[in-house]
């Protein structure tokens, strides 16, 4: 395979070879269930469906598994928050999430198992690790010993001595003096009182973070995969605790390749909600923005760059996704079109015609190989999809100011082949056609969207002025055009369709 890609384990970019010949197995770390995604999952997620849909297009069989973390601290406090459950408050953001990935078209994952249906696993890889003297316990929690993995850090590049205790980490002051080391984590947590949990050899409790990754690679791909992705804030800890656990339990590689994608910024900034430039992609796609000009925003940047998000910035991905749409939905079927050539159908071409007609093609379908062989350069890939569109894009205009065109035959059959081309390409980047109608239509839900957001401010005005009747009557109207309203802390409210 001519694939190259940076690994992050060994910092190389290195020619990608799978385990079984065109059989390739993946494992990406997915969301914690308690809220919408992000526009930092979106970018994750696009990318790495271009990996996958580039795997396939070349040939490959591809096992793509991606979990849902529905065990957190976050999703117990927003059940607390909403009085509602853990597992209610998942599962609504399990169907959220579907909703935002399919309007991406994002191939749905071959498998997406959940850390509360894995829970017979994580509990024996935890056992595992305590027989080889890799893990402790104390009062109901058990620890990895990162000092019992002797590669530790490599993959992130940082040595334990010199690292701050909070660098990167979910550890606080007083759980670090309990443990043996500061940056031993939690495997599996006991209980707080009203906290849900679960019965294991060491009390009722609840997994960690890490382990539940470790334990789906080995139920879902086996102990070693090709390989392993996620967001570069995932390298460490979560990453580096991932191969610790993994490798102490299987004494075999956990995965061959880690790829990691990189933050998104606002502005220059880096996306928080701290800093008031958290953005959805729901409230993305209802604002009017087309999921296609959102992806090819995406993949206009390199995937290991830091993606700066603009109002500048979409609005140029929106120009350009419209020249390339027209060309997508051009009909070269169009009876509009009339051709002029007499030539009969067995003698279209000569042979050096043929060639002619083809080889530019050829060279263009080569070039994109060749880009995205070259660690998945998005942006050189994307350049080729404009060059085939430019002719198409200047024909369909064409059409729709003339409503007619004479095309030689040889011409009509030109600019097919290079629309099927045009088509082809754009798969593999997860680019297809979007009807004026659509898009229409997301005009309109742009609108629609003005309008909840201002009777969700009347609500909150309402709400600050104790008039909860009125506050209750809104809810209610929303509720019956489809839309539910979540109560956040600090007034803010959300909302989702039903």
């Amino acid at each position: 395979m001519s694939l190259r890609l940076r690994n992050t384990l060994t910092g190389k970019t290195e020619p990608f070879y799978s385990l079984k010949p065109n059989e390739v197995s993946i494992y990406c770390c997915g969301v914690t269930v308690y809220d919408l995604c992000h526009l930092g999952h979106a970018r994750s997620y696009i990318v790495w469906d271009i990996l996958r849909r580039y795997l396939i297009w070349k040939g490959n069989k591809v096992t793509f598994i991606q979990n849902f973390t529905d065990i957190d601290d976050k999703i117990i406090k927003r059940a607390i928050e909403e009085n509602s459950t853990m597992s209610e408050v998942s599962e609504r953001n399990i169907r959220e999430f579907h909703k935002d990935m399919d309007a991406l078209g994002i191939l749905r994952p071959d498998r997406m198992p959940k850390a509360t249906k894995c829970l017979s696993e994580i509990r024996s890889m935890i056992s595992t690790l305590k027989e080889k003297g890799a893990a402790y316990s104390i009062d109901g929690d058990v620890y990895f010993a990162v000092m019992k993995h002797a590669n530790y850090g490599n993959l992130s590049g940082r040595d334990l001595k010199e690292q701050k205790l909070n660098a990167g980490g979910r550890v606080t002051k007083s759980e670090a003096e309990r443990k043996n080391h500061p940056f031993d984590f939690a495997l599996w947590k006991a209980i707080k009182e009203g906290e849900p949990g679960y019965e294991s050899p060491w009390g009722t409790g609840r997994p960690g973070w890490h382990i539940e990754c470790s334990a789906m690679v080995l139920k879902e791909l086996g102990e070693t995969i090709d390989i392993h992705l996620g967001g570069a804030d995932l390298i460490f800890p979560h990453h580096e605790n991932e191969i610790a656990q993994s490798e102490a339990a299987t004494g075999k590689k956990l995965a061959r390749f880690w790829l990691h994608n990189g933050m998104v910024n606002v502005e220059g900034e880096k996306m928080s909600k701290s800093l008031g430039n958290f953005t959805t992609i729901r409230a993305l796609l209802e604002k009017g923005v087309s999921p296609m000009t959102l992806r090819l925003f995406v993949l206009q940047a390199h995937y290991r760059k830091p993606l700066d998000f603009t109002d500048e910035a979409l609005k140029a991905a929106s120009n350009g996704w419209k020249g390339l749409n027209n060309a997508l939905c051009l009909d070269l079927n169009n009876k509009n079109f009339s051709n002029e050539s007499n030539e009969s159908p067995q003698n279209k071409y000569t042979k050096d015609t043929d060639l002619s007609i083809h080889k530019p093609y050829i060279k263009i379908r080569l070039k994109f190989i060749e880009a995205l062989d070259d660690d998945l350069n998005t942006s050189a890939a994307l350049a080729l999809l404009f060059e085939l569109a430019r002719p198409l894009k200047a024909l369909a205009n064409q059409l729709e100011r003339n409503n007619d065109k004479s095309l030689s035959r040889i011409e009509l059959d030109d600019f097919k082949e290079r629309w099927h081309l045009l088509v082809d390409l754009s798969s593999v980047l997860g680019l297809t056609k979007e009807l004026k109608e659509n898009i229409s239509n997301k005009t309109k839900e742009s609108i629609e969207h003005e309008k909840i957001e201002l009777l969700i401010k009347e609500r909150t005005i309402a709400k600050k002025s104790k008039d909860f009747a009125k506050a209750d009557q809104i809810r209610q109207e929303l509720k019956k055009q489809g839309i539910e309203l979540i109560d956040k802390p600090k007034g803010v409210t959300d909302w989702i369709r039903i």
